[in-house]
């Protein structure tokens, strides 16, 4: 608490649920940290109009009374930040859950104070500099192994620097020094920032490396960079919030900060069941030793629902000024903006599009923004940080202000289609309506480490997919059979491609998640088999003895085969397939 200002006490004048008006707090600043009331509720200072403070409750305020003290505190919304986060589950305010349900039972009493990370847990510190070393902000002077697979860096908190004067080896807690510069202040485990402050970087750059996410119509047709963004909206029931959890599960990062805003209880205690059963694909051990998870259901306050993507972000951040790659997947933004509309209209403020307030698209990039790939404070460290946002429109109306404020500041557009849900279709990403941004400056990444047709296959199943959505606008007036052979054959070549590639069960042990070389040489074999077909066409072929080749099944069916039998059995395919095709040809050309 500063000491020139001293401490700041009011009291509550008026209350609107989470918004509550004290008096007689003069000297407050915007986003301060306020103990609210008898209980001491969090709260935050969101307008200052003189002596008189507007204060969003992160609790509920239900049997406040007008008059009960305010204090503020003289402090932001800080995060603290250290060994320990993963594996945790957080409230959308940073409160650990395990250790509030101890405190005050399965539901959140007011008033609860708890820390965010453990205070008694010793963590083995390793030096990495010598004393003497003169060291920045940013800069990693030692390590702790924080999970079986995961090695904590700790850093230099921005705006210190300084000669480590002594560093220490051993066991300590995150409260212990474990150095002391030569002008006396002391380095910890743990550090505080700013919620809804970026961390600072030395610049931001270009990524040219794919997040690869192991579903085969997002890697192929509509990829991401590291450190880019993608917007992900879909009506109710299309698959947002099982599409989050497998990109959390199988993607690329090395670290993944999973932020349930507003969402259904049900939802989010399936999240708390299944992700520690989980097995990680990387490490064999549990996927909660790279998982941190923000939960802030529906039932619970909007000003914690508003801030618990700002704490999601700020410990995104933090991992990433380790030099990981780190993603960030919120489900879903659209229920924090109906918070800021919450707390909007009780500040009586000027309402723009559908209620919302006007500076809901400036916040939404300004949440966006906090993505990329950075060089980090610290000396020869880069790390990015990867924003999936699930957006949940009305009605599955993309036209509505969250769905298009989100699409005008990310990079690619995942759009969730309802029919494809109905149909199964899962992901149930509509390819016509979804587009990346991404496509080029990734080519030279996927050319070299894939395969250097990746481009062309990719082409010309975008092609196919297009020339079958105009097939079937002409289907639907006369009907398959007034079609020629050739653009039947597109036909099922489409529909063995929507169904043997683009659709993934989530539920499959090997169908979950789809490697890169796999999904190419899926790809390869599913075209093969049309451009077989068109050539046998061409030599007189029937097209009823193309659709009978047995091979036609096994091909649509090769999502199931497991990854380390795919290369040989994908070689007796292709040899199946070209047999197949021979002999329709030599039987055609007898005479």
């Amino acid at each position: 608490m500063p000491a020139e200002r001293g401490i700041i006490r009011g009291s509550v004048s008026r209350i609107s649920g989470p918004m509550v008006v004290a008096r007689s707090l003069r000297g407050a600043r915007m986003y301060e940290v306020v103990l609210l009331g008898e209980a001491g509720l969090l709260g935050e200072v969101i307008r200052l109009d003189a002596d008189t403070a507007f204060i969003q409750a992160y609790e509920d305020t239900s049997g406040m009374c007008v008059g009960e003290p305010v204090v503020a505190t003289g402090e932001s919304l800080r995060i603290e930040l250290g060994p320990g986060l993963l594996g945790s589950v957080f409230d959308g305010i940073q409160r650990p859950l395990s250790l509030v349900e101890k405190q005050s039972g399965p539901f959140i009493g007011g008033g609860v104070m708890v820390d965010p990370l453990p205070r008694d847990k010793l963590w083995r510190f390793e030096p990495m500099v010598k004393p003497g070393a003169r060291v920045g902000e940013g800069d990693v002077i030692g390590q702790v192994r924080e999970t079986a697979a995961f090695v904590h860096r700790i850093l230099v908190p921005p705006g210190i620097g300084g000669i480590i004067g002594e560093i220490r080896e051993g066991d300590f807690t995150i409260r212990d020094s474990v150095a002391t510069l030569e002008d006396g202040r002391d380095l910890h485990m743990s550090q505080k920032w700013p919620a809804k402050l970026p961390r600072p970087v030395r610049g931001k750059t270009r990524s040219t490396e794919p997040f690869v996410t192991g579903q085969r119509v997002v890697d192929c047709l509509f990829p991401i960079a590291r450190g880019g963004t993608a917007c992900l909206p879909g009506g109710f029931g299309t698959g947002k919030t099982v599409l989050e959890q497998s990109l959390a599960k199988y993607s690329s990062a090395d670290v993944i900060v999973y932020v349930g805003c507003g969402e259904r209880g049900n939802e989010m205690t399936d999240v708390l069941l299944e992700f520690p059963d989980l097995v990680d694909p990387r490490t064999g051990g549990s996927l909660m030793g790279r998982t941190v998870l923000v939960v802030n259901t529906s039932n619970m306050p909007v000003a914690a629902r508003e801030a618990s993507i700002s704490v999601g972000a700020t410990i995104a951040e933090y991992f990433r000024d380790m030099g990981c790659a780190v993603a960030v997947m919120v489900d879903s933004t659209s229920r924090w903006a109906e918070a800021l509309r919450e707390i909007s209209s009780r500040l009586e403020e000027m309402p723009g599009e559908e209620g919302y307030p006007t500076y809901l698209a400036s916040r939404l990039a300004a949440f966006y923004e906090r993505a990329g790939t950075a060089e980090c404070l610290g000396k020869g460290i880069t790390g990015s940080v990867t924003i999936v946002g699930a957006v949940s429109p009305p009605g599955g109306d993309f036209s509505e202000p969250v769905t298009q404020s989100t699409m005008r500041v990310t990079g690619a557009l995942w759009a969730l289609d309802t029919s494809l849900a109905h149909r199964r279709h899962y992901p149930a990403i509509n390819w016509h309506r979804s587009y990346t941004l991404y496509a080029d400056l990734l080519s030279a990444w996927f050319a070299r480490n894939v395969g250097q047709d990746w481009g062309e296959l990719r082409g010309k199943l975008l092609a196919l997919l297009q020339k079958e959505a105009e097939l079937q606008e002409i289907v639907q007036l006369v009907g398959p059979d007034a079609l020629q052979d050739e653009d039947r054959l597109l036909l099922e070549s489409s529909r063995m491609l929507r169904e043997g590639f683009l659709s993934q069960n989530a539920l499959s042990a090997e169908d979950a998640a789809c490697p890169l070389d796999k999904q190419r040489g899926m790809l390869s074999l599913l075209l093969e088999f049309h451009q077989r077909g068109r050539a046998a066409l061409a030599a007189h072929v029937a097209l009823k003895g193309i659709l009978s080749l047995p091979v036609r099944e096994d091909i649509s069916r090769m999502k199931d085969i497991p990854y380390g039998e795919f290369p040989s059995v994908r070689d007796s395919l292709a040899k199946r397939l070209e047999t197949g095709f021979d002999s329709l040809v030599k039987e055609a050309k007898k005479p």
